[in-house]
């Protein structure tokens, strides 16, 4: 069913999701790139404010489209100002600091970005509605974006060039948008649903025009997991704590299919967590309902943290992936 690329042969891979707390681009990438040998991905460090947040950055990675804060949040400008400038630097710091810790690394390495969806349900247009309510301002987000992340992903290859990169495209925002549960910018009406077919050819576009498998993260109830498989996606990441029997089915599909499942299972916020194997055990428990073979546990599904780490101490922060690769691990060495 996958009309993208595949998702790399990563056994008993981890990885981040994508941010990670402080300021220190330095140390975040070395935090990054130390814990997770398989694949180590670019941070982001929305403590630094507006620019590198999950919006900033992907409005900073839009071409010929700008956005700004205001009190009520981002919302579209007619040029660059302040907040785009920062969240070019900001990228630029990252991405060097990046480059400095992988020298000579030669295999996967994921970057994040917001996808078109939870921009259209976030950004507000001039006038003040959100984006989401204006078809061709989604439009207009959608092929903005994705020629700003074919820019991005040729930026990343020319820093890294042994690097084989992975695209995670973050849309928190998709289950909401598909069920009409975005509410308009005064807060007190919700903006109308968008048709299933239209945001699955939106996706199916931008996954088809990026020269990288893409995989999707969704951290919120009800991410459509048979929707993102026709839309080509190499690769669905959620938080497996939030799935439910109901959803048995789509994943057993979605694995049949060749997608890759990121299992969010390690706490994102500081928590006593001592035991590796023990986070995965839904996972076996998972797997052995759906009538998998054992062997392909640890070739079909990664281990993550459940979301981002903005809100960890640095110290758990750094034993999370830690403790999400060796739990990725124990997937290998006793998948039952």
């Amino acid at each position: 069913m996958s009309n993208g690329h595949p998702f790399p042969d990563l056994t008993g891979a981890a990885t981040g999701v994508g941010s990670l707390p402080g300021t220190d681009a330095r140390e975040a990438a070395r935090t990054a790139t130390g814990a997770l040998e398989h694949l180590p991905f670019l941070p982001e460090l929305p403590a630094r404010g507006p620019g590198a947040d999950m919006i900033g950055r992907g409005a900073g990675l839009l071409v010929e489209l700008f956005a700004q804060t205001e009190p009520s949040g981002w919302r579209f400008t007619d040029h660059p100002g302040r907040d785009t400038r920062r969240a070019h630097s900001w990228l630029r710091e990252d991405l060097d600091a990046l480059e400095e810790y992988t020298q000579g690394y030669r295999g996967a390495l994921k970057v994040q970005a917001v996808g078109p969806w939870t921009l259209a349900a976030t950004i507000e247009l001039k006038h003040g509605e959100k984006a989401l309510a204006d078809p061709g301002a989604c439009r207009d987000i959608a092929g903005s974006l994705t020629e700003g992340l074919r820019r991005h992903l040729a930026d990343v290859r020319r820093r890294i060039p042994g690097a084989e990169v992975v695209l995670q495209l973050d849309e928190p925002s998709l289950p909401a948008v598909l069920a009409g549960a975005v509410k308009t910018a005064s807060g007190f009406q919700r903006l109308r649903a968008v048709d299933r077919q239209v945001a699955e050819e939106t996706l199916r576009e931008l996954v088809r025009a990026l020269d990288a498998p893409v995989i999707v993260h969704s951290c919120a109830p009800n991410v459509p997991i048979p929707l993102l498989r026709r839309a080509g996606v190499a690769g669905i990441s959620l938080d497996f704590s939030l799935l439910t029997d109901r959803m048995d089915d789509d994943l057993g599909e979605a694995v049949e299919g060749g997608t890759a499942i990121l299992a969010g299972v390690v706490p994102a916020t500081d928590q006593a967590v001592s035991d590796p194997a023990g986070s995965v055990q839904g996972v076996r428990t998972l797997w052995r309902r759906l009538g998998f073979a054992p062997e392909l546990l640890g070739r079909r599904v990664l281990v993550t943290p459940a979301c981002g780490l903005a809100g960890a101490s640095p110290a758990y922060a750094r034993q999370a992936l830690s403790l999400s690769a060796r739990a990725a691990q124990s997937l290998v060495d006793n998948p039952e």
